[in-house]
């Protein structure tokens, strides 16, 4: 009895201490599991602007106005429902210590949050509640539709970690395109090769804008004040044009799903000079900021196929990017933190050439794929793999140089998706842990997929000499250099025998010329 009666006192006694919620500023969803049982009476919202977070790397002025005023908006509607809210703005340190001194000036001891998109912030928060001796309640992250522990469950007995066969597991657990009989509509998993053209000759014709957004109050105060507090950190706000509500992330969804979809499959992997967003759907950053949810993106998607007699090779190719490729890269970057963040396979260690952060070079690809990202903190994924991650990897620049250069610059980079991306994908740091091949690729590539090269002082077809293209060079100096490797595995055998036509000769010569691009990165 004296035993049931000491409990309730402390179940009694816990209900009326007074719990934090804290909001990171990329989990703007008021249908968070952190909110579930929230409590006005004994609850309080916190959230939390920090200068720390733009400027731990350079990041775009794009990025950090999107980031507050999304978390503005936010606020905003959270007292709309009359929740208890601390909102601190515009503070100068890190979100850690800005959140001790809001806990220990309330005499919080309870703390309760979403897992952060950071390895770095769940360690600190983590840090801090053993320091406080605070009660912690670390919730998973319902946004995704795959929990930590299911990857962590699926990845445990792989002896190789691929997207396709996570990814036709995901369509199975959720049925997603599969038919009657539980097979993939169409009669295949992957329709990969229908989604690979370049825009016809002629250029790529009209393509209809992303949806667009006026600028309110709270928007236009947010770009006053980012181009005043970070006057010297790269990019543009004039073409600002991002969702920052939940109406208006729905409102780009639908925008996408009638008028740019139908476009998108067959032109994803397209480029050309002066074309930012192609058919793409330019979701990510709503996405990501959790102003929309994975599962109405898919599903307006499945509606708009049927609606508009789609083609099938489309709406598959865009689910994959979503059910795939953004939930598989999520379980990797938790299953192989902190590691994934050092990994440096090939041991490069070039620092990333200046005019990554200004988009002043010579080379067509690099100038437009860059010049884009610093007016409107984004490019697509064959820009950022293809063009900007393709030529840091044959230019041996430190991966982690790159993967911070990423995850600065384009408005939809939160690390949990871009490190895995970068560092995994794109510069192959961790040696293909879940790729099976390096992705790289020579100038004829680029020429293939855009129209760069008509514009380039440089010729993709030249291997070496003035005239050569930096990234043709560097593509057979890398190839030269890791032979070995490429020819142990069937995936990339067919890429050395191709150096089999080049002479000793044209090798050596490629491989001096590789050695004078490498030492004048900056200068291309």
């Amino acid at each position: 009895m004296k035993q049931q009666l000491k409990q309730q006192l402390k179940s009694q006694l816990k209900t009326q201490l007074k719990r934090f919620i804290l909001i990171l500023g990329d989990q703007l969803d008021l249908q968070s599991s952190a909110l579930r049982d929230f409590d006005p009476k004994a609850d309080e919202i916190i959230m939390i602007e920090s200068a720390n977070e733009a400027q731990y790397v350079w990041s775009h002025k794009a990025k950090i106005a999107l980031f507050l005023s999304a978390m503005r908006h936010f606020a905003k509607a959270i007292e709309k429902l009359a929740y208890p809210l601390t909102y601190i703005k515009e503070s100068p340190l890190p979100i850690v210590e800005a959140l001790k001194g809001q806990i220990l000036e309330k005499k919080i001891k309870r703390l309760v949050c979403i897992e952060p998109g950071e390895w770095r912030l769940k360690q600190a928060i983590e840090a801090l509640a053993k320091e406080l001796d605070l009660e912690l309640e670390m919730r998973s992250d319902e946004h995704f539709y795959c929990s930590r522990q299911e990857f962590v469950e699926w990845a445990a007995n792989k002896k190789e970690l691929r997207l396709e066969y996570f990814y036709r597991l995901m369509r199975k657990t959720h049925n997603i395109l599969l038919d009657k009989d539980g097979n993939p509509e169409g009669g295949q998993w992957n329709f990969d090769q229908d989604n690979r053209k370049p825009y016809p000759k002629k250029g790529p014709g009209i393509i209809d804008a992303p949806a667009s957004f006026e600028c309110d109050a709270i928007t236009k105060e947010v770009l006053a004040f980012v181009e005043k507090s970070y006057p010297n950190h790269p990019g543009s706000l004039e073409s600002f044009n991002w969702p920052v509500t939940r109406e208006q992330a729905i409102e780009a969804l639908n925008y996408f799903v009638e008028y740019r979809l139908r476009n998108f499959g067959v032109y994803q992997d397209a480029m050309w000079t002066d074309t930012p967003f192609g058919w793409h759907s330019i979701l990510s950053s709503a996405l990501n900021l959790k102003l929309l949810n994975p599962r109405e993106v898919v599903d307006a998607v499945l509606v708009a196929w049927k609606k508009y007699a789609l083609d099938l090779s489309t709406i598959e190719g865009f689910i994959r990017q979503i059910l795939g490729w953004r939930e598989f890269v999520r379980g990797m970057y938790y299953l192989d933190m902190p590691k994934m963040a050092q990994d440096n396979y090939y041991e490069h260690q070039n620092a990333l050439p200046k005019w990554y952060w200004t988009g002043q070079t010579q080379m067509s690809c690099m100038k437009d794929a860059i010049g884009q990202t610093l007016q409107y903190g984004y490019a697509h994924h064959i820009q950022r793999l293809m063009v900007t991650g393709n030529f840091a990897l044959l230019a041996e620049i430190l991966p982690q140089e790159v993967c911070d250069w990423y995850l600065a610059i384009y408005v939809d980079a939160i690390e949990w998706v871009e490190l895995p991306n970068t560092a995994g994908m794109a510069l192959f740091a961790n040696g293909g842990r879940f790729t099976s091949k390096p992705y790289i690729a020579s100038g004829a590539y680029i020429k293939r997929m855009s129209n760069y090269c008509n514009s380039c002082k440089y010729k993709p077809e030249v291997r070496y000499g003035e005239e050569a293209c930096p990234v043709t060079t560097l593509y057979w100096n890398f190839l030269i250099k890791h032979r070995e490797q490429f020819e142990a595995s069937p995936r990339t055998r067919l890429m050395t025998a191709n150096l089999k036509r080049i002479s000793d000769e044209d090798q050596k010569k490629i491989r001096l010329h590789a050695k004078k691009i490498l030492a004048q990165l900056d200068s291309l």
